[in-house]
């Protein structure tokens, strides 16, 4: 479990890190990564989030339908004060220079924690706690652009990264907080009554129109580009084969 906190708190920051060696004026070099990310995401839902979201509450399953429509309709409404952070958009413009964009941080943070608290490790919990790892895999996947589409965006308002830093030490510490809640505040009301079933319906609806919204996103002209599709099908045949390790 500790491992899972340290993981998204590190690769929140090494994302966030990154922006300083690597050019934020062309993002053309994170589509196959966003491509590979989303990919993942998007099966990680369908063979796993939904299913195993379902099997919770055998008698009350069309109920989960009505969840994972407000995820996914919940996730655009936050989409519209992250500006698409989520999904890895870097935003150049400058007009709120010297702001903190409290808005996209505090919906960022929403996102982010809702995506650790789905990361419950019990027996109680279903196939979920067996296919642990495979989703702290598609949520740490998921961080690595969001993180640097935040730093880069906090570094244009901010000026320097040494401003930008809390936020993000904020930022990493959302989705490990939804964990560590999760796990060992709320676990025994989490697992009665169907909540964690409403849970992961929610945030698979989350992750239905993030992960959609990248794959489309990164082929707008909705032409072949081999790099994109050889970065989809490799996440698709990971979230596949993970099942199998």
């Amino acid at each position: 479990m500790w491992f899972a906190v340290l993981l998204l708190f590190c690769t929140v920051l090494g994302a966030g890190w990154a922006t300083q060696l690597v050019p934020t004026a062309s993002t053309t070099w994170m589509k196959p990564l966003l491509a590979f990310s989303g990919a993942y995401l998007f099966t990680l839902t369908i063979t796993h989030l939904l299913p195993e979201a379902l099997l919770l509450v055998p008698g009350d399953m069309h109920r989960i339908g009505y969840f994972v429509l407000a995820g996914f309709f919940g996730q655009l409404v936050l989409e519209v004060f992250s500006q698409g952070v989520e999904h890895g958009h870097v935003h150049h413009h400058t007009s709120h220079a010297g702001h903190v964009p409290f808005l996209l941080l505090f919906s960022l943070l929403v996102h982010s924690f809702l995506e650790g608290s789905i990361l419950v490790k019990a027996p109680a919990a279903g196939t979920v706690s067996d296919n642990f790892y495979a989703i702290l895999t598609g949520v740490a996947l998921h961080h690595i652009p969001a993180a640097f589409a935040l730093v880069a965006a906090l570094m244009l308002r901010l000026g320097s990264f040494r401003r930008a830093l809390p936020f993000l030490v904020l930022f990493a510490l959302a989705a490990p907080i939804g964990i560590v809640i999760s796990n060992y505040v709320v676990l025994d009301q989490l697992l009665t009554g169907g909540l964690y079933a409403a849970l992961l319906g929610f945030v698979a609806g989350n992750f239905l129109h993030v992960s959609t919204t990248i794959l489309f996103e990164t082929s707008p002209e909705h032409r072949l580009n081999l790099p994109k599709l050889a970065a989809t099908l490799a996440g698709t045949a990971l979230a596949l084969g993970v099942e199998l390790l």
